[in-house]
């Protein structure tokens, strides 16, 4: 049975990647990976997913400013995002959110940057994708704020956190709020039994998978850069823990991603990469 797969967070427009991008994406082709979305970090680099995103067939984009670099958030980089947000092939605002373990921005820039960008995914009727690390109590009530000023627009479609590490009452009250829950590679390490724990109890309807790359590597390339096409481990991973054929689990969170995105395009293969 053939299984196609969506990859809903990959940073491919870092410089990593400059050297071989196009064997990256067929790779990523052959593992069955059929959409890629590419989150901004800053405004150089979501300009460059946009960039991305039209120039391939099955790349999409987000537009946003992540925590690390929450200080050039001003009304300039609003502005700028803002105006990124309404091009073609972009479908949400991020990588938005709080990082309280590197703290490379003050903790005050990353709640501007975040309630700003919040405001105006509200304003665009775009979801969010959410970084959090070690800040989940104030990125939860962040996102519930706002979540609860954008239901009618965005049911039961608010955004993801990403790379979710969270526990369950976390997850219960992120999905209350409208939110998916990502599983990326760390799901895959020998040492992360309780990741895995969690991860049998969340919700089937919510989840979507990821890699994150060039980050968070799954076994058994840990330590080797990332790339779309080891999406594949972590569903299979994710799959065996849920006790689910990988080609049933890869089609329920594709549609959990197209719910959220809106990117299928009456299923024009046309647009699949």
């Amino acid at each position: 049975m053939t299984v196609r797969l969506v990859d809903t967070h990959c940073h491919l427009m870092l410089a990593d990647f400059n050297g071989d991008l196009p064997q990256v994406l067929e790779r990523a082709r052959r593992a069955g990976v059929t959409r890629i979305l590419v989150p901004g970090i800053d405004v150089e680099t979501s300009r460059q997913a946009v960039a991305l995103a039209q120039r391939h067939h099955g790349l999409f984009a987000a537009v946003g400013i992540h925590p690390h670099h929450a200080t050039t958030w001003s009304d300039s980089a609003r502005d700028e995002l803002r105006r990124l947000a309404t091009e073609p092939g972009v479908v949400a605002i991020g990588e938005i959110g709080l990082d309280y373990y590197r703290d490379r921005s003050p903790r005050p820039a990353q709640r501007r940057a975040l309630e700003g960008q919040l405001a105006f995914a509200a304003e665009l009727g775009l979801p969010v994708v959410v970084h959090n690390r070690e800040a989940t109590a104030d990125v939860l009530a962040a996102l519930q704020a706002w979540s609860s000023t954008i239901s009618q627009r965005l049911p039961g479609r608010s955004g993801v956190l990403h790379a979710f590490s969270g526990d369950e009452a976390a997850a219960e009250q992120a999905t209350q709020a409208g939110f998916y829950l990502g599983v990326a590679g760390p799901l895959t390490y020998r040492n992360a039994q309780a990741q895995r724990s969690i991860a049998a109890a969340l919700p089937r309807e919510r989840l979507l998978v990821e890699t994150d790359a060039p980050y968070l590597t799954p076994h058994p390339y840990r330590g080797r850069r990332n790339e779309p096409a080891y999406v594949r481990l972590v569903a299979e991973e994710a799959a065996r823990i849920l006790d689910t054929p990988c080609a049933d689990f890869a089609g329920m969170t594709s549609r959990n991603a197209e719910t959220l995105f809106g990117w299928n395009h009456a299923s024009n293969d046309s647009h699949l990469l």
